[in-house]
């Protein structure tokens, strides 16, 4: 029975439904060709079709089961009706069985907000790069996150190209496909789950940062980390995902570009497993409902070694960041 669990945990399990709904609906849209894409702001800021239809679902299906939540998406939708294809009502009963931490466990509805967006790395996914793109739902209570889940629609993506590659030249290898897509999730003290933690080799420092939001900012800041690679991809999501599986050292992002919803979720999945994400000076984030929704100060996470980066962030780099 759904009232023997803790309002955060059925919020949890919830969420990790209505995730992997929105990741079937990304793919569905790039399966049928139209992306119907839309300019925001300007040709970096992207919408499109699955933008929209991923957070009708994830708004909807939320509000629908937990009324009294606050949500915040990142697509400035009109109100309309829902079409309940797109209504998610399952749970994932897995994390149900997890215990609720106990600082957690008298938390209502009321006091939870929810940074969702609906489709990371938008412009990437405009331009086929599929495994960059992430859909995120970030849990926070008295303006800290604490719970989040991360659905990758395209994880094994690369996988499965290569399968039907080898399929084409009859090279098939006995087997099934590697199934597409994957969910992470996590709440602070209780852990991160549906991935294998993996460090970057002692010594290595790599750098992620942005592909398609780069300034001189950006990059005088990454230069400053004295990098033995960087790479640049797009999602925050899918760069925090590098932190926890040893493709990076440190993200690295000296710019304004970034919003509450893209760091909720994946902060959560970080400092779960003992990781650490902030502003470009050292503050943390803060997700109260009222707060403003951009980052203005930028973003450094690592999974290990903060200290490291935090000290060579230039001083020009922080007195050009206002928090």
């Amino acid at each position: 029975m759904a009232s023997s669990h803790t309002v955060l945990m059925r919020l949890v399990a919830s969420s990790y439904s209505i995730a992997q709904k929105a990741g079937m609906i990304v793919r569905r849209v790039i399966a049928e060709g139209d992306l119907g894409i839309v300019e925001k702001t300007c040709a970096t800021d992207l919408q499109t079709k699955a933008d929209r239809l991923a957070q009708m679902s994830i708004c909807s299906s939320l509000a629908r089961k937990f009324p009294k939540l606050t949500i915040i998406g990142e697509e400035d939708l009109p109100p309309e009706d829902v079409d309940q294809e797109l209504i998610e009502d399952g749970q994932w009963e897995e994390i149900l069985k997890q215990p609720c931490p106990s600082q957690y466990s008298a938390i209502k509805e009321e006091d939870l907000v929810v940074w969702v967006d609906p489709l990371d790395g938008t412009k990437e996914y405009t331009e086929g790069l599929l495994d960059n793109v992430t859909v995120l739902i970030g849990i926070a209570y008295e303006g800290k996150a604490i719970a989040g889940v991360i659905n990758q629609p395209y994880y094994n993506y690369q996988s499965n190209e290569k399968q039907k590659l080898r399929e084409h030249r009859n090279e098939a290898k006995a087997g099934p496909d590697a199934v597409l897509g994957r969910t992470i999730w996590g709440v602070l003290g209780l852990g991160a789950f549906g991935f294998q933690l993996k460090e970057v080799p002692a010594g290595k420092h790599i750098v992620t940062t942005t592909r398609s939001h780069s300034n001189k900012l950006v990059n005088d800041c990454v230069t400053a980390m004295n990098p033995d690679d960087v790479l640049r991809v797009g999602g925050a999501g899918n760069k925090i995902i590098q932190l926890i599986e040893g493709k990076a050292s440190a993200y690295v992002f000296a710019s304004p570009g970034c919003k509450k919803w893209d760091t909720c979720a994946p902060e959560v999945i970080l400092h779960a497993v003992g990781g650490k994400l902030t502003d470009i000076h050292g503050n943390a984030i803060h997700y109260n409902k009222e707060v403003k929704h951009m980052n203005s100060a930028g973003v450094l996470a690592t999974l290990r070694n903060y200290d490291y980066y935090a000290s060579r962030v230039p001083e020009s780099v922080k007195n050009a960041l206002v928090p």
